[in-house]
């Protein structure tokens, strides 16, 4: 069947196509229907079926007879470790930290904070805590300590899981003394915590309140999956909201693997036994679809990597591991490509290998740039497809479904909406424009299954951030435009949230940080265009009359303060001292006008500008920091 019969069979009858999708996975007992809508906009799916993730991901393939088949390799260029787990023995070892859990007091219901970094262990505690119906909420591991006590505060775990450390490059980072001080800064304490000890750092244990890995499962009881409902809650991952209140997105667990089954053949034409590597971080919405539970579902061997696409230790290492485990679909972040192409332009590390089993190379996390997709194509020779998702949605909105049919690629599109998603452009007032014209990206609702189902303990935020603006839709909070063809193009993010590195980060909440400075008496922060990173934030700075301190010392002072506060992962770097900010007549500052300076693009003077001269000393002050030199 081509995309266009599969998608359009979809419109005609979305109830039946999601219940044959549903008939792919294992059910205790069915669902009597897929969407259940009597609390609209508030949608459910497949909510009174019982399943069980864990079930479906490990343990249904070695009652199938594929125990012996590798589930997980880990790769650490970091400690030159390669390592495989096979089903069977992941099956043991998720049932045992699942049943010490449950001696613990861990029940279906209670949350469980896992912060690690890049080891099979941490898709072990997602998975035990998926048999035993707990809902898991993964913290970036090396968060900074004020992030992870906001986030203890909102989901009050029964138990936090964690490592000793993480490890850079040419540091280790130690994430114990992170947990310990947020847990003092939290409201909420956990009963336990769990800590797997590496080797690179043994972190020192609380009496009482801390237990090793090793030591918490001695001698205990296995512990088997339990059958939970369609619409309990899977997991709660945190994305960073525009107020700087962190919003919970919860999935709900029958949609969460209906969808994330029908994706791994449809979108990424992987099969069960087939090797399927996605770069990301457990972290991150990506970590949790697609290294953890989509190839799992589907019977895939997925992949652990534990490393920099550059200097861990070559530019070479993404392809070394492709041709080592005969990688057939690779998933990554542009601004990784862009790192490797910048150290190998000519693409001399890509021949060392042999990469016969590639078959499609995969983007996404924020836009792809043409001359990234180009290089890419002309290297590898295989498809290089861009696809758009939401940490909101968990898998994606538009793609190139090679599963499915190979579309032409449109450089700059990541193609077409996929089946469950009716994606509208629309005017501020909400009516649909014509093809080519850029507007605001919605969906119509229902979302399909496997998105977002609500905020965690935040129902009325989720109307408003997502189901007001528009009614009848999801707003996105992209702006774009739709071709002729339902090609979709993302422009640019509606609201001031900035991608660096594929990390979505909100201007608003390093603001904060800025403003909390004794010296700054007004800031704002916008995301400029970075070759290497996608954008980079940049901070200006208005001080308080009669502030004699010298301005770089100031500057330097916020950019550590941004760092303790919200990570190194914001990257930033850059403030300016400016004597005011440019802003509408109502006081809103005209971020946009300024991004738009700082990267030499036209821009029209906002018709509503309080005073235009100020646009004159920004543009003097970005000149200063080597920007706005067009």
């Amino acid at each position: 069947m081509a995309y266009k019969d599969i998608y359009d069979g979809w419109k005609a009858d979305p109830e039946a196509f999601w219940m044959q999708a549903a008939e792919e996975v294992h059910w205790y007992k069915k669902p009597s229907k897929a969407l259940f809508d009597e609390n609209a906009p508030i949608y459910e799916w497949f909510s009174d079926g019982l399943t069980n993730t864990c079930y479906n991901a490990v343990d249904r393939h070695v009652e199938a007879g594929r125990g012996d088949e590798i589930a997980i390799m880990h790769e650490s260029p970091i400690t030159h470790a390669t390592k495989g787990i096979t089903y069977k023995e992941l099956q043991a070892r998720v049932s045992s930290l699942a049943g010490a859990l449950k001696m613990r007091g861990v029940e279906k219901g209670d949350r469980v904070i896992i912060y690690m970094p890049m080891i099979p262990e941490a898709l072990e505690a997602m998975l035990a805590c998926a048999r035993i119906g707990a809902v898991h909420s993964v913290v970036f591991g090396g968060f900074a300590a004020h992030e992870l006590a906001v986030r203890i505060d909102d989901c009050t775990p029964k138990a936090i899981i964690a490592a000793s450390c993480g490890l850079e490059p040419n540091r280790v980072v130690h994430y114990k003394p992170l947990l310990d001080k947020a847990i003092d800064m939290a409201e909420h304490k956990p009963e336990f915590c769990v800590i797997f000890q590496r080797e690179q750092e043994v972190a020192k244990l609380i009496d009482g309140r801390d237990f090793s890995w090793h030591g918490f499962q001695y001698g205990v009881k296995p512990a088997d999956c339990v059958p939970v409902e369609g619409n309990h809650p899977a997991y709660i991952l945190y994305t960073s909201g525009t107020t700087g209140q962190p919003k919970g997105v919860v999935r709900a667990t029958g949609g969460h693997l209906v969808a994330l089954n029908w994706t791994m053949k449809n979108i990424y034409n992987i099969e069960a036994g087939d090797r399927f590597w996605a770069a990301s971080d457990v972290g991150w919405v990506v970590g949790h679809s697609y290294i953890c539970y989509g190839p799992l579902i589907k019977g895939a061997q997925t992949i652990v990597f534990e490393g920099k696409p550059i200097g861990t230790p070559h530019a070479g290492v993404f392809w070394r591991i492709i041709q080592n485990q005969r990688v057939k679909s690779f998933f990554t972040a542009p601004t990784a490509l862009r790192a490797i192409k910048r150290e190998d332009p000519n693409g001399d590390w890509i021949k060392r290998y042999k990469l016969h089993d590639l078959q499609a190379i995969f983007l996404a996390g924020e836009r792809a740039d043409p001359d990234t997709i180009k290089w890419a194509q002309e290297k590898f020779g295989v498809p290089v497809i861009d696809h758009w998702w939401q940490t909101e949605t968990g898998w994606a909105i538009a793609a190139n479904p090679l599963g499915i049919e190979e579309l032409p690629v449109k450089i700059g599109s990541p193609s077409v909406a996929m089946p469950g998603y009716e994606i509208e452009i629309l005017d501020e007032a909400g009516h649909p424009v014509k093809d080519g014209d850029l507007g605001a990206i919605a969906i119509k609702l229902p979302l399909p299954p496997g998105t977002l189902q609500n905020l965690w303990n935040a129902e009325e935020r989720y109307k408003k951030s997502y189901l007001t603006t528009f009614p009848g839709y999801y707003e996105t909070g992209d702006a774009g435009i739709k071709d002729a063809d339902g090609y979709v193009y993302i422009m640019a993010r509606t609201d001031d949230v900035i991608n660096v590195a594929g990390h979505r980060l909100s201007t608003g909440a390093m603001e904060e940080v800025l403003s909390n400075h004794p010296d700054v008496a007004e800031c704002a922060v916008i995301g400029v265009a970075d070759q290497l990173k996608g954008q980079s934030p940049l901070g200006f700075l208005c001080l308080n009359s009669g502030c004699t301190k010298d301005h770089a010392t100031i500057v330097k002072e916020v950019v550590t303060a941004v760092r303790n506060e919200i990570g190194p992962v914001a990257a930033f770097k850059l403030a300016c001292v400016v004597d005011r900010l440019p802003k509408t007549r109502s006081g809103k500052i005209l971020r946009g006008t300024m991004v738009k300076i700082a990267d030499n693009q036209p821009y029209k003077m906002p018709a509503t500008i309080d005073d235009p001269a100020i646009l004159d000393e920004i543009k003097l002050a970005l000149q200063g920091l080597g920007y706005a030199k067009g």
